[in-house]
């Protein structure tokens, strides 16, 4: 997964979770998402050539609700795509829930164009934000990644236990992918 890091001079490596809203907020959040989109599929595609005999592997990048809103968004996708060599189907793209449950229009559009470059499509912080099982049917997802509040507390809390459960069981009856967020 593509972490973007702030190496401050100062300060030394600067967590996203300090600067991110920031650069939402000032727009910066586009040129910086689409040059760490540009890097890491070059970083990437860089290991694959390093590494032909290894498993294959893909990308995982987070898109910002700013990002994920702006109308050039699949043609930078493409265009990355095409400047670094990484085949489509290496980079899955990250949307949060909230993300891709505003505008189900607009945003159905969008995935399904998104889903045409070839790309894989996830939904990020699943069961954190406005759910609504209808639209599992209707995106064209592929994965779902189980927030880490709810991986945190499989150990001891019977209720995220049950939503992982449940979580895990809807994403396999509708041929998803899932991923639990916070392992490490």
């Amino acid at each position: 997964e593509a972490l973007v890091r702030w190496d401050h001079p100062q300060r030394g490596l600067v967590s996203p979770a300090e600067f991110i809203s920031l650069a939402e907020e000032t727009g910066l959040i586009l040129p910086l998402g689409q040059w760490v989109l540009a890097e890491a599929c070059r970083q990437t595609k860089t290991w694959q050539a390093q590494y032909p005999d290894a498993l294959p592997l893909s990308l995982y990048a987070n898109l910002s609700l700013r990002q994920f809103q702006h109308p050039e968004l699949v043609e930078q996708v493409a265009g990355v795509l095409a400047a670094t060599g990484l085949a489509p189907h290496c980079l899955v793209l990250e949307i949060t829930e909230s993300a891709v449950m505003e505008e189900a229009p607009v945003t159905l559009s969008t995935l399904q164009k998104l889903k045409a470059l070839g790309v894989q499509l996830a939904i990020d912080d699943f069961g954190t934000g406005y759910s609504s099982l209808s639209y599992l049917k209707l995106f064209p997802v592929d994965i779902l990644k189980i927030d880490r509040a709810f991986v945190a507390g499989l150990e001891y809390d019977p209720g995220d236990r049950a939503i992982v459960q449940a979580v895990i069981s809807l994403g396999h009856a509708l041929n998803l992918k899932i991923v639990a967020e916070g392992v490490e």
